[in-house]
């Protein structure tokens, strides 16, 4: 039985640690496999080599973003193409999407972007060192809509503290949903977690900053009224 298939215990039971995803199991296209053997072994990370050495990693010593749930990788392409002189790292659990991400990358000879195939949360815990992000990004995590799976969301007390440990002092997390109730959610924890400092003037939400790449869906989801909330918190200590 697979950690998804397991039954939900009673409340009060102990309960299974929240992860980063729910596995989506997906079929590559021929592009997608050809990126990943081509590109994999120069811009893929393993979980199991441990922590990284940034500025080895990236052969320079430049400011670091991190993205949790890349998608297909087109944004995160797009931002690592538009801030070259930043290095981003991005983690997404389905492997289509990450030979989506090498394809692209390729295609606008990206050069300052490594990935993940891995859950998000033993990355974090395992991978990545205290204090060596400037930036994180959450962009619309599942928003387990029902009253029930809330506790499955991601944005929690200890998610938020492993963030924060691993952001420098000044370093953001950035995170954008296109539900309101998760928003609401999200900017509910941020103000109680200790160490962060909410960058909105009115301490609520923040337009979408230029580097977050407006998407067809966002785009469209405004045309018929929806609304996307975007969040940026500060390390403050």
């Amino acid at each position: 039985m697979t950690e998804e298939q397991k039954p939900e215990l009673p409340e009060g039971k102990h309960h299974r640690r929240v992860r980063s995803y729910v596995k989506r199991e997906g079929r590559m296209t021929k592009g997608q496999a050809r990126a990943m053997e081509i590109y994999w072994p120069t811009m893929g990370l393993e979980h199991g080599d441990g922590m990284i050495d940034m500025a080895e990693e990236f052969g320079r010593d430049a400011p670091v973003v991190l993205e949790i749930g890349f998608g297909m990788g087109k944004s995160l392409v797009e931002m690592a193409a538009a801030e070259p002189d930043k290095d981003f790292i991005g983690i997404e659990v389905h492997g289509p999407g990450v030979g989506a991400c090498l394809m692209a990358a390729e295609e606008q000879e990206v050069k300052n972007l490594r990935v993940f195939e891995h859950d998000a949360v033993e990355i974090l815990s395992d991978c990545i060192k205290d204090e060596s992000l400037d930036r994180v990004q959450l962009y619309f995590p599942d928003p387990w809509h029902k009253k029930r799976h809330h506790k499955r969301r991601i944005v929690q007390p200890e998610f938020i503290e492993t963030v924060r440990r691993k952001l420098k002092v000044g370093g953001v997390f950035h995170m954008a949903t296109d539900w309101e109730h998760y928003s609401e959610h999200m900017l509910e924890e941020m103000s109680e977690a200790p160490g962060f400092t909410n960058t909105a003037a009115d301490g609520t939400f923040v337009p979408r900053p230029d580097f977050r790449p407006l998407t067809k869906f966002e785009a469209r989801g405004q045309r018929l009224g929806h609304g996307v909330w975007d969040l940026i918190f500060a390390r403050s200590e």
